[in-house]
């Protein structure tokens, strides 16, 4: 899940992105992407048992990203703003801090 936080004041959002452990079977999660040059930035697991981490990324750009589990399996987003192929035969999340979406 993708959560925005729009400032007033700034030129950029804060985004939490989120994942669910999913009844233990996500040991390590992280989210890659062109905003981390694509280098695996490990999330931290909480109390409520979601794998997040909270980025500031620039107003009014798009993204690619996906979110990489136990260090082996590829997944997207189901909450991203839309897909885009990636040219690995599967398609990336696609992530807008347009603040019009």
């Amino acid at each position: 899940m993708i959560k925005k936080r729009f400032f007033k004041t700034k030129d950029e959002v804060e985004i939490t992105f989120e994942w669910p452990q999913a009844e233990g079977k996500a040991e390590t999660v992280a989210v890659s992407g062109d905003f981390t040059q694509w280098q695996a930035t490990p999330m931290k697991l909480n109390k409520k048992k979601v794998f997040s981490l909270k980025l500031r990324l620039p107003k009014d750009e798009q993204y690619q990203f996906r979110y990489l589990i136990n260090g082996s399996e590829w997944e997207n987003d189901p909450s991203a703003d839309d897909y885009i192929q990636n040219g690995f035969g599967s398609d990336n999340g696609l992530l807008s801090t347009h603040s019009n979406l």
